[in-house]
């Protein structure tokens, strides 16, 4: 970033047109970057590679961009990205959220750099854990919830707690295992600062390609993209990823007593459909709003037309606002 002119380069080898964007009335953006500075060096004197701790810090915040679409209580990235964007996403939408990611996440992430090479709250991490008295990693953690105020969200914490198959709870599992002197040989699986390849945040240029197939593509995507309005088709792809999510971790709960992999299972199961069926009111709606039969769509959820009538109000009170 140029502070001195309030511009945010982009990649040169992403197809679009511009070449940086303007972040001129974003002093948070300024903020950070002289912030990284003193981050950077309390990363050298830990033992750890600045890159790699940003890095890390950048695919733990790039999930969180990803998810923040089924976040109703986020604030903050919309109106930074609409800024970025000159004022307005508009129809945009998707495109200015793939283009503004990592210039408008970009002090969430120095902040949960130093975070994480903060000792006391790496200390939080071995509490949480149950320290000498081994515990599943609890969804109330204080480490979480301190992670969620430093980033200035405080409603934050458990919803990064309970997103097991992410990175910061495999940064948090490498720490908790040097702690306990359980990792094995030396190498990227015991280090903290590695990012798993699945971890990885998808460059600009590799969404933007994705992103001009579906543009491109015949029949009813190109027909669903014109008449569903972004927020809303992103809306449903969040609960479809919260949903696919969800799945996976529960396929990790198989060990343990009866009862207790019993409840996890049917709490997990049960915020399965919870979701799923908040994803399929949400496409009932567009589709009607899209000019397809209620009549159609009914015998597509395998519903009377009339109950599906009576649900589609309270769907759209519920919608994006």
């Amino acid at each position: 970033m140029c502070a001195r002119h309030g511009r945010w380069l982009l990649d040169a080898d992403a197809d679009q047109p511009h070449e940086h964007l303007d972040v001129r009335h974003l002093p948070e953006m300024v903020a950070a970057q002289r912030r990284w500075t003193g981050v950077a060096r309390r990363a050298v004197r830990a033992g750890a590679k600045p890159e790699r701790v940003f890095a890390l810090a950048q695919a733990v915040v790039a999930r969180w961009w990803d998810q923040a679409l089924g976040w109703e209580r986020e604030m903050i990235w919309p109106r930074r990205l609409h800024q970025v964007a000159g004022g307005d996403a508009g129809s945009e939408f998707e495109w200015w959220r793939v283009v503004g990611r990592d210039a408008v996440v970009f002090p969430e992430v120095v902040a949960v750099a130093e975070a994480l090479l903060d000792p006391g709250m790496v200390e939080l991490v071995w509490v949480d854990s149950g320290a000498g008295r081994p515990r599943a990693l609890p969804a109330d953690g204080v480490f979480c919830r301190r992670l969620g105020e430093r980033v200035g969200r405080g409603w934050l914490g458990p919803l990064a707690a309970t997103d097991h198959g992410g990175p910061l709870i495999a940064w948090m599992g490498g720490v908790i295992r040097r702690r306990r002197g359980a990792g094995g040989p030396p190498g990227y699986a015991d280090d903290p600062w590695w990012v798993r390849q699945e971890h990885q945040p998808v460059a600009m240029a590799g969404q933007l390609r994705v992103l001009g197939k579906e543009k491109r593509a015949p029949g009813s995507g190109t027909m669903w993209r014109a008449v569903v309005p972004p927020e809303q088709r992103a809306r449903i792809g969040s609960l479809i990823d919260s949903v696919e999510e969800q799945l996976l971790q529960l396929r990790g709960v198989q060990s343990g007593p009866t009862a207790e992999v019993a409840r996890q299972l049917l709490r997990g199961l049960g915020h399965s459909a919870g979701l799923i069926e908040a994803a399929w009111k949400r496409t009932a709606v567009a589709a009607v709003n899209g000019g397809v039969p209620l009549e159609e769509v009914a015998r597509w959820v395998d519903m009377p037309a009339e109950v599906l009538r009576r649900m589609l109000p309270v769907v759209g009170q519920e919608g994006d606002g």
